[in-house]
């Protein structure tokens, strides 16, 4: 292996039918959180927005009608709806390495893509945040 072939990023699709991964998401999940470095953010609730997507392994074989067969999106957002609930963070980035956590916590979630954004930090700016993907370790 060259020192090239190290720097190639090989990216993972979110769906994929040869591999049996199916896409789960989450779409603009609009929360009041206590976030931020600042003080006057940490004692107000501001207004973050939260994507998700998740690789989620569709195992072998049968698929079923039954809710316990997926990785259930309600309960994706009850998870983080807890983990914003939980008290202040001081930054995007850990909220969002918190909710990626979580996500993976599922055995059957190989790769999380998450992305929070503060929607009004800037009056000309409709939203700054941070996107990560983190991969199961499984």
């Amino acid at each position: 292996m060259t020192a090239l072939d190290r720097n190639v990023v090989h990216p993972f699709r979110i769906a994929d039918a040869e591999s049996a991964v199916r896409h789960v998401f989450v779409r603009d999940l609009v929360l009041e959180c206590l976030i931020g470095v600042h003080r006057h953010e940490q004692k107000k609730h501001q207004r973050i927005r939260v994507n998700l997507d998740l690789a989620v392994s569709e195992g072998g074989g049968h698929r079923s009608d039954e809710l316990d067969d997926v990785v259930c999106y309600e309960d994706v957002v009850k998870g983080v709806r807890q983990l914003v609930g939980q008290g202040h963070v001081n930054l995007v980035e850990t909220l969002a390495e918190q909710i990626a956590e979580m996500c993976l916590s599922d055995h059957r979630v190989r790769v999380a893509r998450v992305r929070v954004e503060k929607l009004d930090v800037f009056p000309d700016a409709t939203s700054v945040g941070v996107e990560i993907e983190r991969r199961s370790r499984l």
